[in-house]
């Protein structure tokens, strides 16, 4: 008997199925994968549009007059 064979009976009805990440959790690694690079890139587009609006309250702003800093 090959390893597929033995390892399809002893896991039965979860064979080839994902693991979770926890037990009482019903997400799999792969779906954790993909959550941790949409929110990775979130982050990046964030922290991208805080220096965006930073650069132009601070400098491209008062460059072209629209305001004055005290």
């Amino acid at each position: 008997m090959g390893e597929a064979k033995r390892r399809k009976e002893a896991l039965g009805d979860k064979y080839g199925q994902e693991d979770t990440i926890l037990p009482w959790l019903p997400i799999t690694k792969t779906q954790a994968d993909q959550f941790m690079k949409i929110t990775t890139k979130g982050a990046w587009i964030g922290i991208g549009l805080l220096v965006a609006v930073w650069l132009t309250v601070r400098v491209i702003g008062p460059g072209f007059g629209w305001w004055e800093l005290n």
